[in-house]
């Protein structure tokens, strides 16, 4: 049995990210982590108060690890796309979590310091201070919401679930005809999954700093 001083909560963190990797957020359970840990249900509560707590924890583990470019003497939108895609990858490491790191963003000092950073960057680019947090917010939503809606990540785990789940929505298009919906069925495997993960992603960037840029024009 783990005694109290060995039970680590970065060790209970550690193996929820690996539940949430596996099966999804509701996989974790204080029953499941105390099993894994061999310890009772109540050990874990004198480190997280309950599984709100929990999530907390996940997703302040998240931010932490958005690796901030230094400063550099690049225009302020370039240094924005580095941002904004360091933050990205953070997320795709555990996207399925994904959707835990926005209203801790504000609270966690990693997520206060990316903050005050885009928003400089923001202001540096010609925003007021107040527009730059409405840009800023709707920025880091737009791109939590590119992870969780990764074709890829949405299919199921099982490589040949997957697969057949693929050939299910490729068919369905396919039977779709070409005269009335030439370009759906010209480009069918690209909108049922995207060719490249990482076209995916620096499409995905590309449009929100694109569009920032207009915004501020």
């Amino acid at each position: 049995m783990i005694t109290k001083e060995r039970l680590d909560p970065d060790k209970i963190v550690d193996t929820a990210l690996a539940f949430a990797d596996a099966e999804g957020l509701a996989a974790i359970s204080f029953r499941k982590l105390a099993a894994q840990h061999d310890v009772t249900p109540m050990a874990l509560y004198r480190h997280f108060k309950d599984k709100d707590d929990l999530h907390a924890a996940l997703a302040d583990r998240l931010i932490a690890n958005v690796v901030l470019p230094e400063p550099t003497d690049e225009p302020w939108d370039r240094q924005l796309h580095a941002l904004l895609t360091a933050f990205v990858n953070a997320l795709r490491a555990h996207p399925r979590l994904a959707d835990l790191t926005l209203p801790r963003i504000l609270v966690a000092e990693p997520g206060l310091a990316m903050a005050e950073r885009a928003l400089e960057l923001l202001v540096k680019g010609g925003f007021s201070v107040d527009d730059a947090a409405e840009v800023g917010r709707q920025s880091f939503c737009s791109l939590i919401a590119l992870v969780t809606t990764d074709p890829i990540v949405r299919e199921v785990n099982d490589p040949e679930a997957r697969e057949a789940s693929i050939r299910r929505k490729r068919a369905g298009l396919g039977a779709l005809s070409p005269e009335r919906y030439p370009l759906i069925t010209a480009a069918a495997d690209s909108l049922i999954c995207s060719s490249s993960q990482e076209r995916y992603y620096e499409v995905g960037i590309d449009l929100v700093v694109a569009g920032i840029r207009g915004v501020v024009a």
